[in-house]
C-alpha cells in the first residue's frame, strides 16, 4: 500500500486529548481543568467584537478576496509595530499576513526545502512543525536541549548536512515556555548566517515575554532578511484564534515565493480576522499589556505553588508565556498517564511523548501544562489535584 503524505505524520495531538474526555462525565464539585491547549477560551474584548461587527456590516471588501499577502494596511501596521518594538526598520514589503501562524509556517519550508532536505528542530518540539515537516517529505533533524530546557549551538552546527536547510527555534517556546536568551538567539543566527542556512524563528508568544522590550537584536543584523525569517501570530495577542490571522516576516524575494504556496492553499487570509487586527494593532496597546500582566501573574502563581508539587517528587523543567513543563515522579510513560489524569484527576493536558520523537525516553516523564487559561485559584486546584495522584 502506498504510504501517502498524511499517512507519514501523527493524528493531531490536541484532537487526540480531546478523544480522552469523550464519554467522562465530571462532577459539579471536581469539573474538568482543560490544560491541554494554548489557546484563550475567552472572546475577543467587546470593542474589537464591535469594529469587527461594522467591518462585517459596512465594508464589502471584508466578503471578498483581498490580496494574497495580505491587506496592505494590516502589512504596513505590522512593519510599523514590529520597528517600534524591535528597533527595525522593515517595510510592508517584508511582511505577509497568513491563515494563522501555523500556515506561516508551511510557506516558509515550502520556499526552502525540497524533498528529502532536513530542517532541525530542538526537541521537545512543537509537534505542528514536525507533522508539516512529515507531510512535507522533509526530515526533522531532532536537537534534544540541554540545561534549561536551552538548545546548544555546537551540538546543532554538529548536525548539520548538505541537506539541512533551516534550523527553527520557538521563543518563549512551546512546548516548554522557555524564553530564548538574545545571545543564545544571535548564537544560532550566526551559525545559520555562516552554514547558508536560514534561521526560522516563530515568536508567536512575543507579547507575553516576561522581558520588557526586543528579545533579540535579528532585526538589527545586515541583510537580516537572508537569513532570519520571523513568524508571528495575532490570534493569542487579541483572542483571534478562530480567524486564523498570522505572518511571516522575510525578505520580497522570499514573500514572492511564498505568494505561489499561499495563492493554491487558501487564496487570501481572511478579511474579517485581519480587520479585526488591524484595529487591534491600532487600538489596543494597553489591553494587550494587561493581558501581559495576568498571564505573568498566572506564571508567578505557578512558581510560587510548585513546592507543593515538588514534595511529591515533581519537576518544574521549564517555565514562560502559556506553558509550564513538567517531569512527573511516576514508574509510567506520560502516554499512559495523560489519559489517566482525565478519569482519576479531572485533568486534560499533553503527555510529554507527543513532543518527543517516537521512542524518545526524556518524553516519558514530562508534562505539558498550559495554564494561560487558569486563574489563580484555578492553579491552586490543579496543584491539589496533582499533589493527590496516586498512581
Amino acid at each position: 500500500m502506498t504510504v501517502t503524505r498524511t499517512a507519514s505524520t501523527f493524528a493531531p495531538p490536541v484532537m487526540e486529548a480531546r478523544r480522552w474526555i469523550e464519554g467522562v462525565t465530571f462532577p459539579a464539585d471536581r469539573p474538568l481543568i482543560n490544560v491541554s491547549q494554548a489557546a484563550p477560551v475567552d472572546p475577543p474584548p467587546d470593542t474589537l467584537r464591535q469594529a469587527m461587527a461594522d467591518a462585517a456590516l459596512t465594508r464589502d471588501d471584508a466578503h471578498l478576496y483581498g490580496p494574497v499577502l495580505g491587506m496592505p494596511a494590516l502589512r504596513a501596521g505590522l512593519s510599523d509595530q514590529i520597528n517600534r518594538h524591535y528597533g527595525a526598520a522593515t517595510t510592508a514589503r517584508n511582511i505577509a499576513i497568513t491563515s494563522g501562524c501555523n500556515q506561516a509556517f508551511a510557506a516558509t519550508i515550502a520556499t526552502l526545502c525540497d524533498e528529502g532536505d532536513e530542517v532541525i528542530l530542538p526537541t521537545p518540539w512543537y509537534f505542528n512543525h514536525k507533522m508539516w515537516l512529515d507531510m512535507a517529505g522533509v526530515r526533522s533533524v531532532p536537537l534534544p536541549v540541554g540545561d534549561g530546557m536551552l538548545p546548544d549551538v555546537e551540538a546543532a552546527r554538529a548536525l548539520i548536512t548538505p541537506r539541512t536547510r533551516a534550523i527553527a527555534l520557538v521563543t518563549p517556546n512551546n512546548p516548554s515556555g522557555v524564553e530564548y536568551p538574545d545571545t543564545l538567539v544571535m548564537a544560532f543566527f550566526r551559525l545559520a548566517q555562516a552554514q547558508g542556512l536560514a534561521l526560522i524563528v516563530d515568536e508567536t508568544y512575543r507579547d507575553f515575554d516576561s522581558r520588557s522590550g526586543p528579545a533579540h537584536p535579528l532585526f538589527h543584523q545586515d541583510g537580516w532578511e537572508e537569513t532570519f525569517i520571523h513568524l508571528y501570530s495575532f490570534s493569542k495577542t487579541y483572542r483571534l484564534t478562530g480567524h486564523r490571522v498570522g505572518a511571516l516576516v522575510s525578505s520580497p524575494e522570499r514573500l514572492a515565493e511564498a505568494e505561489k504556496f499561499l495563492d493554491t492553499v487558501a487564496i487570501c487570509p481572511g478579511q474579517l480576522g485581519q480587520y479585526a487586527a488591524l484595529w487591534g494593532l491600532e487600538n489596543l496597546g494597553q489591553w494587550v499589556a494587561g493581558e501581559r500582566d495576568e498571564i505573568l501573574a498566572r506564571r508567578q502563581a505557578i512558581t510560587e505553588g510548585f513546592p507543593a508539587l515538588a514534595a511529591k517528587g515533581w519537576s518544574l523543567m521549564g517555565l514562560g508565556a502559556y506553558f509550564a513543563y513538567m517531569r512527573h515522579p511516576f514508574d509510567i510513560s506520560s502516554a499512559d498517564l495523560a489519559p489517566k489524569l482525565v478519569t482519576d484527576a479531572g485533568i486534560l493536558c499533553l503527555p510529554g511523548t507527543m513532543f518527543w520523537p517516537k521512542d524518545a525516553p526524556q518524553g516519558r516523564q514530562e508534562l505539558r501544562i498550559a495554564f494561560a487559561n487558569l486563574d489563580a485559584d484555578g492553579i491552586a486546584e490543579l496543584y491539589t489535584r496533582l499533589s493527590a495522584l496516586k498512581v
